[in-house]
Formats: structure tokens, sequence, C-alpha cells
């Protein structure tokens, strides 16, 4: 079986780290309008991370309703970035198949949000 395995979380770690420092500082700028998606924008149809952060900031400001709306997996994100933070895990290994349906699923979650399914 196939893996994704990073065998260095450092920097998963550092980039876990500023993507909550973001969410948390992101909405106190005024205007902030959110990041918009090339695939939606260009075709109509979203990825399968549209509202990823939406989400994360959602879920960073204790807005969980919100952010299960947006997107579900951004209240995951979260949750392994702090978990990766605390524990500090020295490599990481994620099997492909699982990476495939996580993201399939986002997408469909995303096809039916936008009345695409």
């Amino acid at each position: 079986m196939q893996t994704l395995e990073l065998p260095d979380a450092t920097d998963l770690r550092a980039a876990g780290g500023l993507m909550l420092a973001a969410a948390a500082l992101l909405p106190a700028i005024p205007g902030h309008p959110g990041l918009p998606c090339p695939l939606r924008s260009l075709t109509g149809v979203p990825c399968p991370l549209c509202g990823m952060t939406t989400s994360v900031e959602a879920t960073v400001h204790l807005h969980f309703g919100d952010a299960l709306a947006a997107a579900p997996a951004g209240i995951l994100v979260v949750a392994l970035a702090m978990a990766f933070l605390i524990r500090r895990p020295n490599s990481i290994r994620v099997p492909m198949t699982l990476v495939y349906v996580v993201l399939a699923l986002m997408w469909a979650f995303q096809l039916h949000r936008f009345g695409f399914v």
C-alpha cells in the first residue's frame, strides 16, 4: 500500500502554526474578503478545498457551526495542526487511499453545498 510519508515533520508543524496564527489574525484585517478559489472563479465549479479558509478561521474562533457549513474538514485540519504542535511527531505516514477518500468526500460536500449534486 502506498503511503504519504513526511520523514521530517518540522516543516509541517511550522506550517500548522502559521495557519493557526493567520486564522486568528485574518478576521481583524479590515475588508478581509477571504481567498477566492481559482477553479471556482474560472469554471464555477468548487474544488475540494473550497471553504477551508472560512472553516479554519471559524474553528479557531470557536464558531463550529459556521466551520461545519463552510467545510467540515477545516475542524479536522485545526485539530491535527494543534496535535502536531503539542505532540511534535518526528515523522508522519498517511495511507494514500485515505488521502484520496478524504479529498473525494470533501469535493462531494462542496459540490452538494453549491448545488451541483
